[in-house]
């Protein structure tokens, strides 16, 4: 006869299904819109300016949506949010490609629709977040392992298997990457009708703007939280100093044509499905502080390989980058959810998802501007040292998280 604790297992792993389905299909159709919409945008127009606001568009539905769609998260049921934002795509995206068939497609409607798809995913990102600990429970080792496949699931579709499938399909036809994206989200939504419905315990007579400041407040006095995110602003920060020319720095210096940067970027993506596996397994036996000064460390001395110069040392390189942003993505991920009551991991997640987004914006305008006063070398010579030192401040003492 089965035991209680059986019963909620395979209730739990029944729960996780749907979720891991659903991630799968909507992180490769992210995927294959983010590099459809760049290619429709600079068919549409020469503009670089225009070109530019399609890409920020998606940024900027987070800075002016991302902390109000995190406090309402933590009112509504996270099921329904996530359906809804899902169909919500469906339909924006499904507009866009019936725009595109019939040939009333505009550069400024595609702003909208890059917004639109941006302001679904400030609900269903922390709203999926959410659900995780719901799902399987709140047992470090359960939470790891789940966001371990989440995160394999993410970087080999958003990063592997996704841009080549939608920049082969606009190279065919120009509508269909966005059908099939708008696919993807229905499918989604179909399979997220099999998790479990969760809502949190938090008073919906709570006015928005009080709630967020709640979110926020909790994140900043929270010292083991503050240090996460710290954590990851950091890494996003000296990660993007360095990638944010290394298109520049694999043309002129590594001479690769645009098969061969592809290919080199593809590397760091099946580094990161390897560190969805590791990530478990070294959250186990190290504190999430001490992970971060690792990675911040072994990001940096990657970036310094890149300096030989030889095309093959970079892929090892990039690979390295990718297990470590899978394995801090991980651990960090799993500590924040442990750390933070059901009724808040919305508002913190919102949180902390636009600090990075602000730390890795900065830190490309950042790396882009060192490059200009210097050489393409330069950015790779003052990430390593930037890495190193901030490897040191996250390893002077370690976290019992």
């Amino acid at each position: 006869m089965a035991t209680g604790t059986d019963e909620r297992q395979t209730v739990r792993k029944r729960g996780l299904a749907p979720l891991l389905a659903s991630t799968g299909v909507t992180v490769t159709g992210d995927g294959i819109f983010a590099a459809a919409a760049p290619l429709l945008a600079a068919s549409l127009t020469r503009n670089p300016v225009a070109v530019s606001a399609v890409s920020a568009a998606g940024y900027a539905a987070w800075f002016l949506v991302g902390l109000p769609a995190g406090a309402l998260v933590d009112r509504w049921h996270r099921r329904a949010v996530m359906i809804t934002a899902d169909l919500a795509r469906f339909v924006v995206l499904g507009v866009l490609a019936l725009l595109l068939v019939t040939g009333h497609a505009t550069v400024g409607l595609l702003i909208v629709a890059v917004f639109l798809v941006g302001v679904g995913a400030c609900f269903f990102e922390p709203a999926a977040q959410a659900a995780v600990p719901a799902v399987v429970g709140r047992d470090k080792s359960a939470l790891s392992r789940a966001n371990g496949k989440v995160w394999a699931l993410d970087t080999f579709g958003r990063s592997l298997a996704g841009p080549p499938i939608g920049a082969a399909l606009f190279a065919a036809v120009a509508a269909l990457p966005f059908g099939l994206d708008a696919v993807s989200f229905l499918v989604s939504a179909v399979l997220l009708i099999g998790l479990p419905a969760g809502r949190a315990k938090s008073a919906a007579t709570e006015p928005i703007l009080p709630a967020v400041r709640n979110g926020v407040r909790y994140l900043v006095r929270s010292a083991e939280l503050r240090t996460l995110s710290l954590g990851m602003a950091a890494y996003n920060f000296g990660y993007n100093v360095a990638f944010a020319t290394l298109v520049l720095f694999a043309e002129d210096i590594l001479h690769l044509g645009n098969i061969g940067y592809g290919a080199l970027v593809a590397t760091a993506a099946v580094g990161g499905i390897v560190g969805g596996w590791l990530g478990p397994r070294v959250g186990q036996r190290m504190s999430a502080r001490r992970v971060y000064a690792v990675a911040l460390l072994a990001q940096g001395g990657a970036w310094a390989l890149m300096l030989f110069g030889n095309p093959w040392v970079a892929g090892v390189a990039l690979a390295v980058v990718g297990i470590a942003s899978t394995t801090v993505s991980v651990v960090g991920g799993s500590a924040r959810q442990l750390l933070t009551p059901d009724n808040m991991l919305g508002r913190v997640t919102a949180a902390t998802r636009l600090l990075g987004i602000g730390s890795a914006g900065i830190g490309a305008m950042v790396g882009g501007a060192i490059a200009h006063a210097g050489t393409l070398h330069t950015p790779l010579i003052v990430a390593p040292i930037l890495l190193a030192v901030l490897s040191v401040v996250f390893g002077l003492r370690s976290s019992t998280t």
